[in-house]
């Protein structure tokens, strides 16, 4: 085969495709850190960026988000990140896998994004058109064989803001949103059959899921294969279809969506629910994401997993202490201001800031300011006198 493809000047072309197909994605680079960055680091950049290129948003940019996710995706989970780094993109289904069987390539699609199972077996055509199967050629050579790979279509990503007050920010909230979006049909569950029907086989496809359509390009004929609109690559349709959504399985419908915000969430993150966003028909719900927005509290400022507060106190209270009332997140505490306590000073409430790590707090952090009367009495200013006197 090889020989009859490079007597007809087809194995340029070929090699062309093979060197296509290995260009490996740097998702270092998509999300713009180094490849020593942290899981912090690469989380921050992924946030920045989705809500950059989020489709729903003005400017927005469909493909370079799905880079974006496809990139966080492997880099944030750990096994991946190393197989990534050690394979390059293709580690997993459809790109090089040391460990799979036939010769090092897992499948017919062992190069990368490219689908070389998707073109016809046979040879030369019988019109003297080049026509051939490269997932045939390549099924020989290292295994696997040709066979068509089902693409999954997914439903659109929903983004929404939502305001916490400050206090809700830091323990933490179970929000009940309602959402006017795609959803798989509350009677069927998606099936798109009446209740009681069975689903029988696809007269277009013939149960197979998938059709092949002929091609004639400038480098010969091709057959392609794609997934049954019909079916949606199911391979069975149903024999009555159901009456709520008329055989779709998805339809547009009020959904209540019960939302878990975690305690010590910052102001302008995201939060990402799977499967939250728009079902479509024969594919994968997509995610909803979450923008939060925090109101400023009268009090209390964020800084860290600390809380700051400022604390004006009388002259007199900083020469002599004294104990102060402060209203913090948690109730009422007895602040015990020490004497002598110096303009600028911080004192530290412990345990009582920002939980993190589900056990932990960080502190109140009090910054003292002490406030100089503007007019003295006559006793006042005696009493100064007698202080200066003293040299105080």
């Amino acid at each position: 085969m090889f020989s009859e493809l490079a007597s007809n000047g087809e194995l340029s072309f070929f090699k062309k495709w093979r060197i296509m197909a290995r260009m490996a994605k740097d998702y270092y680079k998509t999300l713009g850190v180094e490849k020593g960055a942290g899981g912090d680091e690469i989380k921050k950049a992924f946030r920045t960026l989705a809500h950059k290129y989020h489709p729903d948003k003005k400017g927005g940019n469909a493909d370079k988000f799905k880079e974006i996710n496809e990139a966080y995706s492997v880099l944030s989970d750990e096994k991946k990140r190393a197989q990534y780094d050690q394979f390059g993109d293709g580690f997993s289904s459809g790109g090089f896998n040391p460990g799979a069987q036939g010769g090092g390539f897992s499948g017919a699609s062992g190069f990368g994004d490219f689908d070389f199972s998707q073109f016809t077996q046979g040879g030369f055509g019988q019109n003297g058109g080049f026509e051939f199967d490269l997932g045939d050629i390549f099924g020989d050579v290292f295994g696997g064989g040709s066979r068509h790979t089902r693409q999954t279509v997914r439903g659109r990503d929903i983004s929404i803001d939502i305001e916490l007050s400050f206090e809700e920010s830091i323990f933490g909230v179970e929000r009940v949103i309602l959402l006017n979006k795609t959803s798989v049909c509350d009677i069927c569950d998606g099936t798109g059959a009446e209740k009681g029907s069975e689903l029988v086989t696809c007269a277009t496809c013939g149960g197979k899921g998938s059709i092949r359509e002929m091609k004639r390009t400038i480098f010969g004929q091709f057959a392609t294969t794609k997934t049954c609109e019909v079916c949606h690559g199911a391979g069975k349709v149903p024999k009555i279809k159901c009456s709520r959504c008329r055989g779709a399985g998805v339809l547009k419908r009020e959904s209540e969506i019960k939302v878990k915000i975690p305690s010590g969430i910052d102001d302008g993150e995201m939060i990402r629910l799977s499967g939250g966003g728009e079902a479509v028909q024969g594919g994968v719900t997509g995610d909803l994401y979450i923008k939060v927005h925090i109101k400023k509290h009268p009090l209390f400022r964020r800084d860290g997993q600390n809380l700051v507060t400022d604390l004006n106190i009388k002259l007199s209270q900083a020469l002599l202490g004294g104990d102060y009332i402060l209203k913090t997140l948690d109730g009422d505490i007895t602040v015990k201001i020490p004497e002598g306590v110096a303009f600028g000073e911080t004192l530290r409430i412990k345990g009582k800031g920002v939980p993190y790590d589900g056990r932990n707090r960080g502190d109140i952090l009090i910054k003292i300011n002490i406030v100089m009367p503007r007019k003295l009495s006559k006793d006042a200013k005696r009493a100064v006198d007698e202080l200066k006197r003293e040299g105080v």
